[in-house]
């Protein structure tokens, strides 16, 4: 019954190859969630994935059907040992984005998980399916070991995190009691190094929208009516163009936050952002005047996803009617989540593009969100994590993308303590996704470790 032996006991999980054949199992649910046709499959991930393991390991599981009508289902399990003990919230999402299965590389499919080197490729390795896999089986090492968890615990699995986790908030001001906790430990997104631990508090929030330009009926033959109708994608990209210099920094006032203060640089200054697997940082790119590290977690990010005008696969010799871009604003705390269209609206109409409409994305939002870097549950889990890794980890103040932070820190009021178990080169969202065999043995030893001294008494009371 020592730390040691827990940590030992995950450790031959990985080894012995459970862990991969664990998580292949789970990669072969096709739990599309933004293909409605999946919709069986989330319920199955939830029913016959995740409700027989845990009930296992003494949770008492119920899957509860989402508060929106045709989104995915969630499931909260509880394991309650005594009510004067802290109670633990985890979460994880069994959903996945996309399989876009001929865009794989040969050898590999999105629903088969393939071995190679020290890759583990798959939809769902990396974001969330292998992150909440870990955290399962460090939860199971110790209860191996002590015969007990020395906490209660709670664990939320959702099913739409990849369409904006409709209807988690809902559900969680309706359960509120339910989900009683102390604080989130959670996991997903990106270490920010492969090597080193992290630890981050929250996430930029985001919006997505799209700018349309649509002038007429169908188009028109550019040799008659060239230099007599207006181009809409000229049009469009003027107004972009608008929006952020050439460097890309944000000309838009209201987006500009004034949220990066002295700690959060100092909470930043050092951080190593470059470097690693994936394409090189651009360094004279955004905000002139701030770090790589300040640019990426401390301030506001303007992203132009798709532009569509004309035929672009066999163009022809007309002007269009229509120009459409698919928008994306990364906001960080400090920024007016209310305010963020109607003040692209005003900087539109200011410039002298009021024929510029701005559609909203119908999918939900997630909201920024931070927590004080010297929070004591913060400095609890990275101490734990130091002591298993034998290096202290990075702590961020906030993720660089986007979760659904917002529902745990808001609604249920807690702090939020989030320990990636990927990496940023590990493809999520993308062809070929998956998790790197070193990282996630660590990972399994960091959460078996931590879980152990939760479970000693030694957190935050």
């Amino acid at each position: 019954m020592t730390r040691s032996s827990a940590i030992e006991a995950v450790s031959a999980y990985f080894d012995e190859g459970r862990f991969r054949a664990d998580l292949g199992a789970l990669v072969a649910f096709e739990t599309e969630s933004q293909d409605s046709t999946k919709a069986p499959e989330l319920a199955r991930y939830l029913h016959e994935a995740m409700t027989p393991r845990l009930a296992r390991l003494g949770f008492d599981c119920r899957v509860h059907p989402n508060p929106v009508a045709g989104a995915g289902p969630i499931l909260v399990a509880a394991r309650i040992e005594d009510e004067s003990l802290p109670t633990i919230l985890s979460y994880g999402h069994g959903d996945v984005i996309r399989a876009q299965t001929d865009q794989w590389r040969a050898g590999l499919h999105p629903f088969r998980l393939v071995e190679e080197g020290d890759r583990l490729y798959g939809r769902g390795t990396a974001d969330n399916k292998g992150q909440h896999l870990i955290n399962i089986a460090a939860l199971e090492a110790v209860l191996a070991v002590r015969g007990r968890l020395g906490f209660n615990c709670r664990i939320v699995i959702e099913t739409g995190e990849e369409t904006g986790s409709p209807g988690l908030a809902a559900f969680f001001a309706a359960q509120r009691e339910a989900l009683r906790a102390d604080v989130l430990i959670a996991s997903d997104g990106p270490r920010l190094q492969p090597g080193t631990p992290t630890i981050f508090m929250g996430a930029r929030g985001c919006v997505n929208f799209d700018l349309v330009v649509d002038l007429r009926e169908g188009a028109h033959h550019s040799g008659n009516w060239g230099g007599l109708l207006a181009d809409p994608a000229m049009i469009l990209v003027q107004a972009l163009a608008t929006i952020t210099d050439a460097r890309g920094q944000i000309r838009v006032p209201e987006w500009r936050p004034d949220s990066l203060t002295d700690d959060v640089r100092a909470a930043l200054r050092g951080l190593p952002v470059a470097g690693g697997e994936g394409p090189a940082i651009d360094e004279d790119w955004g905000e002139e005047g701030l770090t790589p590290a300040e640019r990426a977690f401390g301030w506001n990010s303007f992203a132009i996803l798709a532009m569509t005008s004309g035929v672009p696969d066999a163009p022809v010799n007309a002007i269009s009617a229509r120009a459409r871009a698919t928008c994306q604003l990364r906001h960080v705390v400090g920024t007016d989540p209310a305010d963020i269209l109607p003040a692209l609206r005003r900087h539109l109409d200011a410039h002298g593009f009021g024929q510029v409409r701005i559609v909203p994305d119908d999918r939900g939002v997630f909201a920024a969100t931070r927590l004080a870097p010297d929070h004591p549950w913060v400095a609890f889990v990275a101490q734990s994590l130091e002591r298993t890794a034998g290096q202290a980890p990075h702590v961020l103040p906030n993720l660089a993308g986007s979760l659904p932070n917002e529902t745990f820190s808001e609604i249920l009021g807690l702090p939020t303590v989030w320990i990636p178990h990927s990496y940023r080169g590990c493809s999520q969202h993308a062809p070929n996704e998956h998790v790197l065999k070193p990282v996630c043995r660590d990972a399994l030893r960091l959460m078996a470790g931590l879980f152990w001294d939760i479970g000693a008494g030694e957190g935050p009371r």
